[in-house]
């Protein structure tokens, strides 16, 4: 069974059901969301010992919204109207929220900017982030995520690797425990199986909520992130994008510094998940240097520490920062530095 129909079977399992559970009157986490406040923050709407659910929606012929909470007691189906172009009360959350558009279009005003969402796209909206739906009569199919700030402090600070996230990511998602903020997902690929095999089995162990369903759970958000690493590109809020580039520059120069043998601007697009013409920009913002001029720069930064603290040959230090030309190795240098490579070493001993 694929993403999409599954999550319709568990919205439709019970019918249209007159008696909601408790939960969903007391937290309001179904629509419509309005109180007698123009804000409204919502808090954790679950038991304290639990750290994550999902909300479905369907919304469907132009007025109509389905929808269900997991995990639940038994299955029970929300069917509510709203006019066309309505607008929900702004609003942040206490937890986290994680969105996922298993199909359609899907609209939010986040902070000051409007966005649409297609299928296949993700947000991850910090819990002091305020924001609102908008529906606008397109059909679409929401799998909602709300997640404790514990169990993604957790996840985040402990998922760097090749299971987990690359540097750059976790550092912009641990921002948002400082900083309201969203990061707008968007798929490599037209789809991506993998995300849509992670949230089904998600829905699946949130249904079957038994005892081992929350190390499941904690085990399949970790999987999530990582392929939100390695198969998304992302982009950041308007507030932090600023102050995530100063982050963005340092995180590439230690990422060159390791791999100054064979390092691209290819790889680095690949790794920080930009496109390639967004480092040329920044670099030249910042540093008022091409990325070809950065490059250069810190090669010779480290073979003049290399002649200054080794005994390595000249020869060896151009190989090791990535020149195979010693002549034009020498060329750079004698330019930078108005020495040769071996007079820069003595003058350094003397």
């Amino acid at each position: 069974m694929n993403l999409l129909n599954y999550a319709n079977d568990l919205i439709y399992a019970a019918g249209n059901t007159k008696n909601l559970p408790d939960i969903l009157t007391r937290f309001r986490i179904l629509l419509p969301e309005y109180s007698s406040c123009a804000e409204e923050k919502k808090p954790w709407p679950r038991e304290d010992n639990e750290n994550l659910f999902a909300l479905l929606w369907n919304l469907h012929d132009g007025d109509t919204l389905s929808a269900t909470l997991l995990p639940r007691e038994a299955p029970f189906t929300f069917e509510g109207h709203y006019k066309p172009a309505t607008r929900t009360q702004m609003h942040s959350h206490e937890y986290l929220e994680l969105f996922y558009i298993a199909d359609g279009e899907y609209r939010q005003k986040i902070l000051d900017s409007e966005f649409t969402f297609s299928k296949g796209e993700l947000c991850l909206i910090d819990r002091n982030c305020l924001h609102q739906e908008i529906l606008d009569g397109t059909s679409a199919t929401i799998l909602f995520l709300g997640i404790t700030p514990d169990i993604f402090d957790d996840i985040t600070k402990n998922s760097t690797g090749a299971e987990g996230m690359d540097g750059f990511l976790n550092t912009a998602l641990l921002k948002q425990k400082n900083i309201q903020q969203y990061l707008h997902f968007r798929p490599r690929t037209e789809s991506d199986p993998l995300m849509e095999e992670t949230f089904l089995s998600l829905l699946a162990e949130l249904s079957r909520n038994d005892a081992a369903s929350p190390l499941i759970c904690r085990g399949l958000l970790t999987r999530l992130f990582g392929l939100l690493s390695t198969n998304y590109e992302f982009s950041l809020s308007k507030k932090v994008k600023k102050e995530m580039n100063w982050l963005l520059l340092e995180e590439i120069s230690a990422f060159i510094g390791e791999h100054l043998q064979d390092i691209s601007i290819r790889m680095l697009a690949e790794r920080f998940h930009f496109q390639d013409d967004y480092f040329n920009r920044l670099l030249k913002n910042y540093t008022g240097m091409t990325y070809t001029e950065f490059l250069q720069s810190l090669r010779l930064e480290r073979a003049e520490t290399l002649l200054r603290e080794t005994s390595f040959s000249v020869e060896e230090i151009a190989r090791e920062i990535g020149y195979h030309n010693k002549g034009y190795f020498y060329k750079i240098f004698a330019e930078r530095y108005r020495l040769t490579p071996a007079q820069f070493r003595r003058k350094m001993k003397k």
